[in-house]
């Protein structure tokens, strides 16, 4: 099936992985960071934006803010679907607290919302916390 183009989410840099080998902890060129991590990692706008605009690989992101009761109950569901998705879709987060720009550019009304973006464009949103296997299904929907 040949290859397809990751962001690392540490350093930005891009990499071709084999997609065979997308679910064996694929490393960063670069940094050495894992490129399929099995739990949600913490983005930058800028580094949000080139995955976004670059990655083959489906990428969801939980739009959050430290004091979000409903965004605090989904984290360990969110970090289980992470888990469960390794090597078919990558999970991040990014605070709307800190990158409050970001919120607005990505049209965040409410939160936690989460977005799946799939070869540069949004492919559908979810405003409201979710369950494990309820996150699981909507992120391979």
């Amino acid at each position: 099936m040949g290859t397809k183009t990751l962001t690392c989410l540490s350093c930005a840099q891009l990499n071709r992985v084999p997609y065979d080998r997308l679910s064996a902890a694929p490393k960063c060129g670069s940094c050495g960071k894992g490129l399929m991590p099995t739990k949600p990692v913490d983005v930058t706008p800028a580094v949000l934006q080139k995955a976004i605009a670059k990655d083959e690989v489906p990428l969801v992101v939980d739009f959050w803010a430290p004091w979000c009761g409903p965004c605090k109950a989904m984290a360990p569901d969110y970090a289980k679907a992470a888990q469960a998705l390794r090597g078919e879709v990558r999970l991040v987060k990014l605070n709307t607290q800190d990158h409050q720009s970001a919120g607005a550019r990505y049209r965040i009304r409410a939160i936690p919302t989460l977005v799946r973006f799939l070869h540069g464009k949004e492919h559908k949103r979810q405003s409201g916390a979710l369950r494990a296997t309820a996150l699981i299904a909507w992120c391979k929907g």
